[in-house]
């Protein structure tokens, strides 16, 4: 099984309702190519990074799929829609098989701090007041 994350920015133009309606259809296209839906996350409003289409702002959502097959017609739907700004789909199983087997091969040892070898306190010079010295003439 291949872990999909699809992140997409849609337009902070559009409605509520169009908005959900939208996020429903591109759920269904990905489940009809066979993909689950693992979780799904709105973020909500942000500021963008950058401008695009002179918007400064954009609705983020987050969806992590698990399928066989790839996302093409998802990843061809979300680029035909005026309504995304931005959006990406990037494969994950890959990175979590890599970090088990370097997690495997290097697992982490308690790691003990060693005691300071110096202290401030115990090594500081004692500072006396130096006698004054009468001004030269």
């Amino acid at each position: 099984m291949r872990t999909y994350e699809v992140l997409f920015i849609l337009s902070p133009q559009v409605p509520e309702e169009e908005a959900t309606a939208l996020v429903t259809e591109f759920r269904g296209v990905a489940e009809k190519t066979g993909a689950t839906l693992k979780t799904e996350e709105p973020w909500g409003r942000r500021r963008l990074a950058y401008p695009i289409h002179k918007f400064n702002e954009g609705n983020y959502h987050l969806f992590v799929f698990e399928s066989d097959g790839s996302l093409a017609e998802l990843d061809r739907r979300m680029r035909n829609s005026d309504r995304i700004l931005r959006h990406i789909i990037v494969r994950t199983d890959l990175d979590l098989k890599r970090a088990e087997k370097l997690a495997k091969r290097n697992p982490k040892k308690e790691r003990v701090r060693p005691a300071p070898a110096f202290t401030p306190e115990a090594n500081a010079p004692e500072i006396t007041p130096a006698a004054e010295e009468p001004a030269p003439a």
